[in-house]
């Protein structure tokens, strides 16, 4: 079992590093699935028990110059290790202005991830700063539990207004509850509600447009047998709200949100090179 990678561009670098805050800020450990194309970062706790879901898909060929791996074996070619984000995030900051980073799976007392980062100096030989970032390694029987979630049968599906603005009405909100209710229908409408027994607040988006969605039979899911003005709702736990939109560092070109009726918001926001789908269950 071998990975190595190299990246050279810093604009690649400063978005790796970018990607990497957003999951650091989402999730306090997480699963790297490491293949020949992807690299992938999952977490999933158990959304039955109240835990939140997450998927991020990013094509390695869009941010390493260098990437070699094998995994466990040649028909398994793929390698699945558990980390804390928090601590790539920290190895990436002092990388801001590097020449080049390396990334390395070693094993010397217990295995890490080596980030090494070539700093710019002024004399001929350069300063390397190293990070060994412990990790575990999943074994292949375990591998089944981290399949990419399936998108939930919804009952609507709807663009989100800009992340900046939803973020700013949350913040306020969330002084007043602990949970929140979302709830959208497939006339582009989405409404963010709070209510206690002494407040009552609402915010209303308009025309936020419905994605078209076709499954893959080419049959419609049934959000498009769905009456349009008809809303489907889910309460979620405001902080994990909260934290998906302050954690958000990718500036997705494409946000949206499905809902299934008082089971599960699922998000999916879209950069060029990286997806993140995020999974918030409803509270009873």
């Amino acid at each position: 079992m071998r990975f190595r990678a190299k990246m050279v561009d810093l604009a690649c670098l400063n978005h790796f590093s970018r990607v990497i805050n957003t999951i650091a800020k989402l999730a306090k450990s997480c699963t790297l699935r490491l293949t020949a194309g992807k690299l992938f970062f999952i977490l999933s706790e158990k959304v039955a028990n109240g835990g939140v879901g997450l998927w991020c898909e990013l094509c390695q060929g869009n941010f390493f110059d260098e990437f070699q791996m094998e995994g466990v074996a040649a028909e398994h070619n793929e390698i699945y290790l558990e980390l804390v984000p928090e601590n790539l995030s920290r190895a990436l900051k002092t990388a801001q202005s590097a020449k080049a980073v390396k990334i390395k799976l070693t094993n010397k007392h217990c295995p890490c991830l080596r980030v090494a980062v070539e700093l710019p100096s002024l004399s001929s030989s350069s300063r390397i700063v190293t990070h060994d970032i412990p990790v575990g390694v999943i074994p292949r029987r375990l591998w089944n539990d981290f399949r990419e979630p399936s998108v939930p049968d919804f009952d609507v599906s709807i663009y989100l207004p800009a992340l900046k603005t939803m973020k700013s009405v949350v913040e306020r909100m969330k002084n007043l509850s602990n949970s929140i209710v979302i709830e959208a229908n497939m006339s582009g409408e989405m409404n963010l509600k709070i209510e206690t027994d002494s407040v009552s607040v609402t915010t209303h988006f308009k025309d936020l447009g419905n994605p078209p969605w076709a499954s893959e039979d080419g049959c419609q899911s049934s959000a498009q047998d769905r009456d349009p003005e008809s809303m489907a709702e889910a309460r979620v736990d405001i902080k994990k709200l909260q934290q998906l939109l302050a954690g958000q560092q990718v500036n997705p070109t494409k946000a949206l949100c499905n809902i299934v009726h008082k089971r599960v918001v699922h998000f999916i926001l879209l950069h060029e090179d990286v997806s993140l789908q995020y999974f918030i269950p409803a509270l009873a």
